[in-house]
């Protein structure tokens, strides 16, 4: 990829690039930022076209425009804003051969580039698809909308005729045609128009991620009969789409998919010879659950100029094979875990271009005691993330976790929905139930994805039982299916699959210039307060500390504009207002001589690491704690270690993910022009191309893209649930968060004078579902030490069968 290169003096200039000569950092080109004036500015859909890159903007609920737009970026990078722009909230997309015409929200764009459009009045609604016609494929189109409007236009006159009336003409967010709510994808197969939604619109949708949500259905054309609509599965989806892509299946006889997801895992289905199957995957995130819908964008299936498909879903990229069909259901695997969120994809000048969703000025339902009364960025916007291939097999290490049953009603010997077996290095699976007799667990491979199935291992386990079991990485495999021999009212079984972490405790050298934990009396440095603010420049405000030799040697305010020019400016109003309203939270999190103690909204309970002592010392500059970095998710800080953190109509912190764990003192963090920018450097020129020093000398910002974070160093770290602590009979200690690290080493201690038995439980979905993993004897005056490598699952907790005082401690490495 191209670089900034640092030149050494005082002021950071940028050496030129590729695409005349734009300014970029890893992949991030600054003057590309898309702004709108609504409370969200996301990225709906990104196509190649006509030589140019088309894009479009949308915000949360605008169903009758608004001020987003349709962006025409040529080869060079120059950003075309189309005066023809109406706005709204689009994410449809659609190449149609026949006319040769892009369909990209309402718009219709020739092959000379020009733009007609079909205003909000004459098809209402929130643009989610668009597919070929059923009947008249060559001259009209079908249009969605997110509230189940429907509409058929004529390709070449551009005529309305609306089908089914989109919900918002009733001032409603439901549609009283299908379940559920929040429309996605749009795809025609196979004599069918297929639909799905992703949300539901309740208050309990709100709150809790299991709630029913979403639907997937099928409709035949005929607008005459009331049952012409079908449902094929009540759960969140989002993309349908075909090997056609974005031109929509060449036979009608072409195979469908739909992803989506519950609360178990992610769903896949395919509509094949007139015929749905079901099969599940692991979710590499739970940032994009919530039964609303909100959390999550517009995942894709899209063609990227490879061999296979590249999928998007739940903060994994997938391979996905174009050959995918009932016959051959083999070649999806995960290629690597990413953090930002993207709403559309393509290929573009031998790169991927990945349209955004960075900042968005309404916190929607994403707020928390843990980020303070912070205040939103100054005006939504997001960027487009250029990417090389290569590196979408080089960013998150691969975490993916998810059930075929998770508390649910089973039959005896009906096989659960298939579940990924491919693609991972370690794999494993918890298995419970609350019958008061044994239970055999029966685990079916199938080896090449044609449907033939094979015993591989059994698991017994006793009434109320648990059983854990770790697949021997050789074990070959494409998906894989569980049996029980009996009927069972309350059944799990979970998986939980990784990779082996082969990052080191080192940072990258990209990040050599933020302070480290034991800075001296020497350092000379700044850090303090960020925010994107400006609603016409479009600026990073930045009230910094200046440090002299260790200590606060005043506080200076300035900004960072979009050619990365760091500047001094005189402007105490706005100062101030950053003082004011982004301060940093104390007391939200607590430390013992365990462990790092965080209680939620929900005062639920949970520990994490230690991590680096010297980071929880007092210093001049503030150390940010949480902060929404990605739309509806938070990056949070504690101890040394960076998480992602869901929010919490997402089951917030129960469902918490490691990213790296460092050395640095990071002072603050934000999303800007789709950069994530950090606070907290030493003064000192240093030949970082992240690094961007003010005009003055005395102030510098690190600059990248938060998925540049995974480079920061292995996550690591030591602390548990108990320290010299006083334990009591039979009562659980806090939990202690498990998943996401790779080598894990348990020791148990105790300082009674009789033998104690330590019970080890693990949650093993995140929600709760605590199983008794291993008991254990720990004898007077000794130390157990138990590894756990091959034991995952989201948190840990211990339970002694005697009153003492105890330590249960882990190391990570």
């Amino acid at each position: 990829m191209t670089r900034l290169i640092l030149i050494a003096c005082a002021t950071f200039v940028l050496a030129p690039q590729a695409y005349g000569q734009r300014l970029q950092v890893s992949g991030i080109y600054p003057h590309l930022a898309m702004y709108n004036n609504e409370g969200e500015c996301g990225t709906g859909a990104v196509v190649p076209w006509a030589d140019c890159l088309w894009v479009i903007t949308y915000g949360p609920h605008l169903p009758n425009g608004s001020s987003d737009k349709l962006y025409e970026i040529t080869s060079q990078l120059e950003q075309i804003v189309r005066v023809e722009s109406v706005g709204g909230t689009p994410a449809n997309r659609m190449i149609h051969q026949e006319s040769q015409q892009l369909l990209i929200g309402p718009y219709f764009i020739d092959a000379k580039r020009n733009v007609r459009v079909i205003p909000p009045a004459s098809m209402f609604g929130r643009l989610t698809g668009t597919a070929r016609h059923l009947f008249e494929p060559a001259r009209k189109v079908y249009y969605a909308t997110m509230e189940e409007g429907f509409y058929e236009v004529d390709v070449e006159t551009l005529e309305v005729t609306e089908l089914y009336r989109d919900a918002n003409r009733e001032k409603s967010y439901s549609g009283s045609l299908l379940p559920g709510y929040h429309g996605k994808g749009l795809y025609t197969a196979q004599g069918k128009l297929v639909y799905g939604n992703n949300g539901e619109n309740s208050a309990e949708a709100r709150k809790r991620p299991e709630t029913p949500s979403g639907v997937l259905a099928q409709w035949n054309g005929n607008t005459k009969d009331k049952n012409s609509w079908e449902v094929i599965r009540r759960n969140q989806f989002t993309e349908v789409s075909g090997p056609g892509g974005i031109e929509g299946n060449a036979k009608d006889t072409d195979p469908l998919w739909s992803i989506g997801w519950d609360h178990r895992s992610l769903i896949l289905m395919l509509l094949d010879g007139g015929k749905w199957q079901t099969f599940r995957l692991p979710k590499g995130s739970h940032s994009y659950d919530g039964a609303h819908g909100w959390n999550t964008e517009w995942p894709r299936i899209r063609e990227i100029g490879e061999a296979d498909l590249l999928m998007t879903m739940h903060g994994t990229f997938w391979k996905f094979p174009k050959t995918f069909s009932a016959a051959n259901t083999a070649g999806i695997l995960p290629r690597s875990n990413y953090l930002k969120v993207i709403g559309d994809f393509c290929r573009w000048k031998d790169q991927v271009v990945f349209g955004c969703d960075d900042s968005a000025k309404s916190e929607f339902l994403n707020t928390r005691r843990a980020k303070g009364k912070i205040a939103g960025t100054g005006r939504s916007h997001s960027n487009l993330w250029f990417v090389s291939p290569e590196q979408l097999d080089a960013l998150g290490p691969l975490l993916g976790r998810g059930s075929v049953w998770l508390n649910d009603a089973v039959e005896p010997g009906i096989p659960s929905d298939r579940y990924l077996f491919a693609g991972y290095e370690r794999r494993s699976v918890h298995v419970s139930h609350q019958e008061d007799h044994s239970m055999t667990f029966t685990f079916e491979v199938d080896r090449s994805g044609q449907g033939q199935w094979e015993v591989v291992s059994t698991l017994e386990t006793p009434a109320r039982g648990y059983g854990h079991y770790v697949f021997p990485s050789s074990e070959p495999g494409v998906w894989i299916r569980v049996k029980t021999s009996t009927k069972s009212a309350r059944t799990t079984a979970a998986f939980q699959y990784s990779n082996h972490d082969v990052r080191t405790a080192e940072n990258d050298a990209m990040f050599d210039s933020l302070l480290t934990a034991d800075w001296n009396g020497n350092t000379n440095g700044s850090g303090g307060l960020l925010q994107a603010r400006g609603v016409n420049s479009n600026v990073l405000a930045f009230a910094a500390t200046l440090l002299k030799n260790g200590r606060a040697s005043g506080e200076t305010y300035y900004e960072l504009d979009g050619d990365l020019k760091l500047q001094q400016v005189d402007d105490p109003e706005q100062h101030d207002w950053l003082r004011q309203n982004l301060a940093v939270p104390q007391a939200v999190i607590s430390r013992d001589t365990a462990s790092i103690l965080v209680v939620d909204d929900q005062q639920r309970r949970f520990r994490l690491p230690l991590g680096n002592d010297t980071l929880a010392q007092s210093t001049p500059l503030p150390l940010r704690v949480d902060r929404e970095i990605c739309t509806e998710r938070d990056l949070f800080q504690a101890g040394g270690t960076f998480y992602e953190l869901p929010a919490e109509n997402a089951n917030g912190f129960a469902v918490m993910r490691p990213i790296a764990t460092h050395d640095r003192r990071v002072s603050d963090y934000c999303s800007w022009r789709g950069l994530l920018v950090m606070s907290g450097l030493v003064a000192e020129p240093r030949a970082n191309e992240h690094v961007i020093t003010s005009d003055d000398g005395l102030a510098s910002l690190w600059v990248g893209t938060v998925d540049d974070l995974w480079k920061l160093g292995k996550p690591r770290g030591e602390g548990g649930p108990w320290r010299d602590t006083q334990a009591t009979k039979g009562v659980p200690s806090d939990p202690y968060l498990v998943t996401g690290f790779d080598r894990k080493l348990l020791r148990l201690r105790h300082l009674s004078a009789e033998d104690v038995t330590m019970h080890i439980e693990l949650d093993v979905s995140g929600a709760g579902d605590w199983c008794r993993h291993k008991s254990l004897t720990v004898p007077a005056g000794k130390q157990i030490d138990v590894v756990l490598d091959d034991v995952a699952a989201y948190w840990i907790r211990i339970v002694a069968d005697s009153n003492c005082v105890a330590s249960a401690q882990l190391k990570y490495e």
